[in-house]
């Protein structure tokens, strides 16, 4: 059974991961090798996507990695909210999935919680895994769980408005070349560029490619660096080369904005893509530029297939299966199209770019990432987060300037990862 120690865990894990708006995941307990009845019966693999019924690709997949394992799969995909309250709810009772795939910034919150099983214990191998994608799910020099893929952000451009600007994309290198190029934008009468700002962790994760493009650290909110990159975004609302409609822009309605084809710029993610083929315009991708020159390190989304802590140890053996034939290289390629990512390893990258060159952008712009609970920030993560955007909100709105609003927050966020 789980130990009350563990259950005290679970229970500021949920607290934590819920108030972070982030997906959560959860399962159970330790102890002692099962006998080969321990290890028979369907394996339960939970998952965050019910967009995809019985015969969709995904599911298909999931049946088949069962079926070369030897055993039945039964397959749930909850919504995010949903899984989060299922999730914890089994591992209070003992009774979590074999297999869980949850958003990477909570793995190191359940990790924390004594509710996932390391990958050495699964003997899940990691070794080709992007490490700056592996980090995502490592806390305490242990990694718990494999990335499926991973997607970011990059910046669309419509390629019109561009060209009548006389506007060079590719000639963007960094964020004195975007400005000009905004510049250029409002003199032809266009609109700039539109992003999410908002108030969530929507807003965190559109505004860490320029904190980090910065030099910037997430353990001190108001260095020089930081100051920059909220200047950066404030100088553009003031000059009128972004809305003040980023403020409560999701991800979603600045697409929206974008899509509408009177924006040169959207920062937006990989997702985008096929919505970004209905637009009705040309339109291209280009990385995020950093401060000085180059790609900036944007964070990464997607979801990590993790082991949850099962009482019958047993039943590891098949569950390290069903990990290793989800995240093979084999099965990534389909698997990370239907769910618009990009692979966790550098060999199906290429063979994505091969298959489309497209995709290439978004590998590079992967490749440079990280995760958000990277460095080993782990479930400090959340509480930074929330002091970040609640200071880009105060700058962006005109109630504080750039470095007040973060000097606040790193004091907050101080106080609250002590």
């Amino acid at each position: 059974m789980i130990s009350d120690s563990v259950r005290r865990r679970l229970g500021a894990a949920a607290a934590l991961a819920l108030a972070a708006g982030l997906v959560v995941g959860c399962s159970s307990s330790d102890d002692a090798a099962g006998d080969a009845a321990d290890a028979g019966g369907a394996y339960r693999i939970w998952d965050p996507y019910p967009q995809f019924d019985t015969g969709s690709d995904w599911v298909k997949l999931l049946t088949k990695c069962g079926t070369d394992a030897g055993v039945a799969v039964e397959r749930t995909g909850y919504d995010t909210t949903d899984l989060t309250n299922k999730a914890l709810l089994a591992a209070q009772q003992d009774n979590s999935p074999d297999v869980l795939i949850v958003d990477n910034p909570v793995v190191s919150t359940l990790a924390d919680a004594g509710v996932l099983t390391a990958t050495d214990e699964v003997k899940v191998d990691t070794a080709a895994v992007s490490p700056n994608l592996l980090a995502a799910g490592q806390l305490g020099g242990k990694t718990y769980g494999v990335p499926i893929g991973a997607n970011t952000l990059a910046l669309y451009y419509n390629k019109k408005i561009l060209d009548a600007a006389k506007v060079d994309p590719a000639a963007i290198k960094d964020w004195a070349g975007l400005t000009a190029a905004l510049a250029k934008v409002k003199a032809a009468g266009k609109k700039g560029i539109t992003f999410s700002a908002i108030g969530t962790e929507e807003g965190s994760f559109q505004f860490l490619p320029w904190f980090w493009g910065s030099g910037a650290s997430l353990t001190q909110l108001d260095s020089p660096q930081a100051v920059s990159a909220l200047s950066l975004w404030t100088d553009w609302l003031k000059r009128g080369y972004a809305p003040n409609s980023v403020l409560n822009n999701t991800q979603t309605t600045s697409w929206q904005e974008f899509a509408a084809g009177d924006f040169a710029f959207g920062e937006n993610g990989t997702w985008q893509l096929a919505n970004a083929k209905k637009t009705g315009f040309e339109y291209g991708i280009i990385a995020i530029p950093s401060s000085a020159g180059g790609t900036a390190p944007a964070p990464t989304g997607g979801e990590f297939v993790t082991a949850p802590v099962q009482t019958k140890t047993a039943r590891y053996a098949t569950s390290q299966k069903l990990i290793t034939c989800l995240t093979s290289a084999d099965n990534a390629l389909t698997t990370d199209t239907t769910l618009s990512y990009i692979a966790a390893t550098e060999a199906v990258q290429r063979k994505q770019v091969a298959e489309n060159p497209e995709l290439k952008v978004w590998v590079d712009a992967v490749q440079a990432a990280k995760g958000r609970t990277s460095d080993d920030l782990g479930t400090k993560y959340p509480k930074i987060s929330q002091p970040l955007w609640t200071a880009f909100q105060a700058a962006l709105s005109g109630s504080a300037a750039p470095q007040e609003a973060l000097k606040t927050a790193q004091a907050t966020a101080a106080a609250a990862t002590k």
